[in-house]
């Protein structure tokens, strides 16, 4: 019973604040620009976000080094079993690669490695989420779009604050008090905001293919589990960095998954099935991954 509340505890604050942007939308029927909150966010605040994190961690260089190492392999191995997957399925890769292989390890991954793991976990979170923004804007988007250049990604904020960040850290270098206060001001509006329109986002979605995209959500829990877990287990972190590596990797696929789908015309509305049931799944899915690593 107790480590039911506990993780009550720790779920119950991400999912309120989804359910406000839903019921912001969906019972009050006001209004909500999706399109310059997630321009706010990803352009401004969690640039500042992850360059604060990177730059104030005090997680030790051989772990901090071990966790890119297992992020990007774990990243590796299931974009690779995901690319598989979709081309002996028949699937369109355009549509279904990246949502499988990318999760939302903004909006829910960081406030619930925060509230399960304190701030060495957020710190190990922040890290997962850069190299999974690193390659979800660069052959993430090339997959998406069709083709193009992944150089595209040199222009997105998000990729400049993680670069920087890691300069920082690894320079030693630190930002002045006040520079760092205006910065940390930006970066806290990051999570909430990032919660609340995870909730907008879903209440206005029009999803299609249910039953497709009920097993395929499925096929992506067990493998966006077992790849880091194996990654983690064979590099041999320890029980904090590997849940906070499974809990990343496993999380559901993301609205901007969605985003680009629009964006690209990558049958969005298909996409935005895997987000309804992905992040429908996780309610149960995210309580039972933080059970077994508490």
């Amino acid at each position: 019973m107790a480590l039911i509340l506990q993780v009550f505890q720790i779920v119950a604050p991400v999912f309120l604040l989804a359910a406000i942007g839903y019921a912001w939308v969906r019972g009050l029927g006001w209004n909500y620009d999706v399109e310059f909150v997630t321009r706010l966010s990803m352009t401004l605040s969690v640039p500042c976000l992850i360059f604060m994190a990177l730059t104030r961690s005090k997680v030790d260089p051989a772990l901090l080094r071990d966790t890119v190492l297992a992020s990007l392999l774990a990243y590796v191995l299931v974009g690779l079993i995901a690319w598989g997957l979709v081309r002996a399925l028949g699937l369109d890769a355009q549509t279904y690669w990246a949502p499988i292989t990318f999760g939302n390890t903004g909006n829910l991954g960081l406030p619930i490695a925060l509230f399960a793991f304190g701030q060495l976990g957020f710190d190990l979170a922040v890290v997962v989420f850069a190299v999974m923004a690193i390659l979800s804007f660069t052959f993430g988007v090339w997959v998406v779009a069709g083709g193009g250049s992944p150089a595209r990604a040199i222009r997105e904020p998000l990729v400049w604050g993680t670069v920087l960040g890691s300069v920082f850290l690894v320079l030693g270098w630190h930002v002045p008090v006040w520079l760092g206060s205006a910065l940390d001001l930006v970066g806290q509006m990051a999570i909430p905001l990032m919660l609340i329109t995870l909730g907008v986002a879903i209440s206005r979605l029009r999803p299609r293919a249910l039953g497709r995209a009920f097993w395929l959500c499925v096929v992506k829990l067990a493998l966006c589990t077992a790849a880091p877990l194996a990654i983690g287990l064979l590099l041999g972190l320890s029980r904090l960095p590997l849940g906070v590596l499974v809990l990343q990797l496993s999380t559901p696929v993301a609205v901007t998954s969605y985003m680009l789908a629009a964006k690209y015309q990558a049958r969005p509305d298909e996409v935005a099935g895997l987000v309804v049931v992905s992040t429908a799944i996780s309610m149960i899915a995210i309580p039972a991954t933080l059970a077994f690593f508490i």
